[in-house]
């Protein structure tokens, strides 16, 4: 793939040209970054869409509006610049009324006599439901259950709110033909969260009093009223999945119980002080990618907390981050360490600006920066970002990510006698540290009787190991897990 260098200064003087709804950019060079005259793709896990590696994130400016900052006019330039991956929520106050507008211009409305399909087909659009369940009771200890509709409570209301907003009139109303490419559950943080969302995933009953939003989500994805919720059959939405940002060991769980294989992408927070927590990169991660699930990097600049912005969940336009990286923090470092983490097929990023002077346009600045393969960084530079990065506010910028870390022994131990001589050891995956996890090695009486290799836990099965019992004398197992640099970490004794 050819590309060519022109002058910065230039770059916005000159018009994408589109033919057939593919927008064909002219290459450029910022700062030593050579940009392709289309931007890379990478495939979306088992969706099988190619997406672009720089996907527009629904909040910042698009959100948290500054006065001076024209929401659509972001919008519009991302798409005019080659970009087809678009991010928003239900929790993002006018984010997706301002999709909605962008949209307009692009004749991007089904039902309108200029609807362009084919332009509709290239983009993928993912938005978001805090809700957990489609049916029944929301007052339940430790659920984070959140809206911003007033247009009801439940997990479809959220989702024909988005499709209104974006589509429609914005009052709940949406033309025939509208769909979302992806529905997330949005930030699945806690045990209720999971045991909600998945409530009749498995036995769907019109008749039960409450149902979680993965049966009620599935209909709407499948054209099918299995929940008694989908009276009409509609078709609105083409794949599901879920984000998070707090706790991997969580998301793990919602994963290895998703019995039915629907849960297409994932969302999540990864960056560069990613491992100076309970990290995602070598924890949930390769559980989704094992499972061919879509990853979608978020986070990256720590919510504006790696430049100038306080730790803390943003709430108003002053948290906007307007600048492009600073002299401590290369914002492009940062953005190619989300890329180049083994998993992640793209990375969306919240702009607070674009500019007709490229050098103050975070748009096009990190569209650039975005240009690199999975394998674009060495082992070694990605542990100078990380040196560097966890400089920044003493390495506490991920405000949204547990902070208890590190490597720790297998989990959910459980023994089995069987015959009268034989015993099964079963457990769930470790949570990995610094490093991936390697394997795992049994001792009975402090004598190696075992070796299991680790690797991704993608369902409820769990892994095992069969002993033999000493006939004449107590057994004392312990489950040491040993990750790639050597590290271990035992378990409590077992005695049998």
């Amino acid at each position: 793939m050819g590309s060519r260098k022109i002058n910065k200064r230039t770059f916005l003087k000159q018009s994408a040209i589109t033919v057939s709804g593919l927008a064909i950019l002219p290459s450029l060079n910022f700062s030593g970054f050579d940009v392709p005259e289309t931007l890379l793709k990478r495939r979306l896990g088992k969706t099988n869409r190619e997406v672009t590696t720089f996907g527009l994130g629904g909040q910042a400016s698009i959100q948290w509006t500054p006065d001076d900052v024209d929401p659509v006019a972001i919008i519009l330039k991302a798409f005019k610049l080659g970009i087809n991956y678009f991010d928003t929520s239900n929790l993002y106050g006018p984010s997706q009324m301002n999709y909605g507008k962008a949209f307009r211009q692009l004749d991007l409305i089904p039902g309108n006599s200029a609807y362009n399909e084919k332009l509709r087909k290239s983009i993928f659009l993912t938005s978001k439901t805090h809700l957990r369940y489609a049916k029944g009771n929301l007052d339940i200890p430790g659920l984070n259950n959140w809206t911003n509709g007033e247009q009801g409570s439940h997990t479809i209301d959220d989702i024909k709110r988005t499709l209104s907003q974006v589509f429609g009139d914005g009052n709940g109303n949406y033309p025939k033909g509208a769909y979302l490419d992806m529905v997330l559950l949005h930030s699945i943080t806690s045990q209720p969260d999971v045991d909600a969302v998945l409530e009749g995933l498995d036995n769907p009953d019109p008749k039960a009093k409450q149902i979680g939003a993965l049966a009620a989500l599935l209909d709407y994805r499948d054209g099918t009223n299995k929940t008694g919720l989908n009276p009409k059959e509609e078709k609105l939405i083409k794949h599901l999945g879920f984000s998070g940002h707090w706790n991997a060991g969580v998301m793990m769980q919602l994963i290895r119980r998703d019995h039915q294989n629907i849960l297409d992408g994932m969302l999540v927070a990864i960056n560069a002080n990613d491992k100076l927590n309970l990290n995602m990169q070598n924890n949930v991660i390769p559980v989704a990618k094992a499972k061919d699930m879509g990853v979608i990097g978020m986070k990256t600049f720590a919510d504006g907390a790696m430049y100038t912005k306080e730790a803390t969940w943003s709430n108003n336009p002053s948290h906007v981050v307007r600048k492009v990286g600073s002299p401590e923090m290369s914002y492009s470092d940062l953005i190619q360490y989300s890329l180049t983490t083994p998993g992640v097929d793209t990375l969306i990023i919240g702009i607070g600006q674009i500019s007709d002077n490229p050098e103050e346009c975070q748009l096009t600045k990190n569209i650039a920066a975005a240009q690199i393969k999975p394998n674009g960084l060495s082992h070694a530079q990605r542990a100078s970002i990380e040196k560097i990065a966890a400089k920044v506010k003493d390495g506490k910028t991920n405000y949204f990510q547990e902070a208890k870390g590190g490597l720790t022994a297998a989990q959910n131990i459980i023994t089995e006698k069987i015959e009268s001589n034989k015993i099964i050891l079963s457990w769930d995956t470790a949570y990995a540290g610094d490093d991936p996890i390697n394997l795992y090695k049994i001792f009975k009486n402090d004598e190696l009787v075992g070796e299991v290799v680790h690797s991704p836990q993608i369902s409820e099965k769990k892994f095992s190991l069969v002993d033999v019992l000493n006939p004449d004398s107590k057994s004392v197992y312990k489950i040491v897990t040993v990750d790639k640099a050597k590290n271990w970490v035992s378990s409590e004794l077992i005695s049998i």
